[in-house]
């Protein structure tokens, strides 16, 4: 983690993540694959959830669960094993609190919020079934992702990736068994798909909580050690409060261009839905490279390495930008690859083509900024990549307004999306070369 040529270790520590990853992103597209199976409506219903989904998976994962995982890795860079114990408590006590006022406030004005998107009708209905279910399970998502936070601050990542994908592999059997029916198990639809998620999150966190109270955890969870301080809640707090913003504009985002694209007709919704799902699979890939930077980062500025720290972070950017750009231009250039996964509906994959051809080509940069917003999370300095999602935010906001009052063709909301990605990357870049991480202190030559 502090010593040696920086892109080894850092590719050691991202592959298991990035493997977990894609994990998860598989599971999203199983559920997308079985949703359509149970009709367009459904399939639709599923683009209206899906950002608020994410929401819960990146707000206790990246952002919040960034937050514990960089004071964690900062204390242990500093030396401070106590602390590092303290804090995973004070981590817990968190997720416990936000994953139920989270489920308070979903179930109280998701119907709202549903409505306010343009779900009506059976549309409407389908949302509801998932929604019901998911939200009610949502404290679940957020104790298993804080616990692995809390391992991958100390540097373990085989223990959070090997979990993550068990959990993504039993969410997508029980999703499919219980959505789909099979045998003598009833077809539940959007409800079943759901439980599959709260199922799989449930085991998670019964064998999460079984590793950290036993002797191989670095860091363990014990029933004694629980007298919490405000100091160490904004340990945590002052990087993932401020860190929660990105994603909330990430979501918001896709909400508003869902929005808009509600207009174009129900076939226009379903094909960005399917487009959109690219998108979070492009940051998963990113969260992978990300996380490996992040105790990286948090472990050198403990210790006071400034400039391995910023080496760390334009490595990984530039890894994560590779990566997600292939991965952009192949979809860019050849569409149908990924939307005949989903559907075989001629205008659904017209509208689905329309988002690729635009949003891929700006793939790249897209993973180049979130990949250093991690970084910078471990350095705990995130206002600067925050702001660029505000910018980004404003890009689709502004852009959207405009392109509705002037009856602009459909194509170019799909284009909107693309500059917004692009404006987003390189304001994130720009925001981490001019912002200063902290003075280096002398350290031995190997640490660099």
């Amino acid at each position: 983690m502090l010593h040696g040529p920086v892109l080894p270790v850092l590719a050691a520590l991202a592959l298991p993540n990035i493997l977990a990853m894609v994990a998860v992103a598989a599971t999203s597209i199983a559920e997308t694959t079985y949703v359509g199976l149970l009709g367009r409506d459904a399939l639709a219903g599923m683009a209206l959830i899906f950002p608020l989904v994410m929401l819960m998976q990146t707000f206790s994962a990246g952002a919040m669960g960034g937050g514990v995982s960089s004071a964690i890795s900062r204390a242990l860079g500093a030396g401070d094993e106590e602390g590092a114990q303290s804090l995973a408590r004070h981590a817990v006590v968190i997720a416990l609190v936000a994953g139920a006022l989270f489920t308070f406030l979903f179930l109280v004005g998701g119907d709202a919020l549903y409505r306010l998107l343009g779900a009506r009708g059976a549309v409407l209905d389908e949302a509801h079934r998932y929604a019901t279910v998911a939200f009610s399970g949502v404290l679940l998502v957020w104790l298993a992702n804080t616990m692995i936070s809390v391992i991958r601050g100390t540097g373990n990542m085989h223990v959070p990736s090997t979990s993550i994908l068990a959990v993504a592999v039993l969410q997508i059997v029980l999703g499919a068994l219980l959505g789909l029916g099979f045998g003598p198990i009833p077809r539940w639809g959007m409800a079943g798909v759901a439980w599959g998620q709260v199922l799989a999150y449930g085991a998670g966190c019964v064998w999460l909580a079984f590793y950290m109270c036993g002797p191989n955890s670095r860091i363990r969870l014990g029933p004694d050690g629980w007298q919490l301080s405000r100091e160490r809640f904004w340990q945590i707090l002052r990087v993932g409060l401020l860190a929660c913003l990105s994603p909330l504009q990430t979501v918001l985002t896709v909400l508003v261009m869902t929005g808009l694209v509600a207009r174009l007709g129900v076939d226009a919704l379903a094909g960005y839905g399917i487009g959109a799902r690219l998108e979070f699979l492009a940051i998963p890939i990113a969260f992978g490279v990300g996380v490996a930077t992040l105790p990286m980062v948090g472990m050198a500025i403990g210790r006071g390495d400034v400039l391995r720290a910023r080496r760390v972070a334009w490595v990984g950017g530039a890894l994560s930008a590779g990566i997600v750009g292939v991965m952009g231009l192949m979809v860019a250039l050849w569409p149908q690859v990924w939307s005949r996964l989903f559907t075989d509906k001629p205008e659904v994959l017209h509208y689905c083509a329309q988002y690729l051809h635009y949003a891929g080509p700006a793939y790249a940069l897209f993973g180049l900024g979130l990949t250093l917003y991690f970084a910078s999370q471990g350095a705990g300095k995130v206002l600067g990549p925050v702001l660029a999602g505000t910018l980004r935010l404003a890009v689709i906001c502004v852009g959207g307004w405009l392109l509705t009052a002037t009856q602009a063709p459909d194509w170019s909301y799909f284009a909107l999306v693309g500059v917004a990605m692009a404006a987003y990357g390189v304001a994130t870049a720009g925001a981490v070369w001019g912002t200063r991480w902290g003075e280096s202190r002398p350290v031995a030559a190997a640490a660099r």
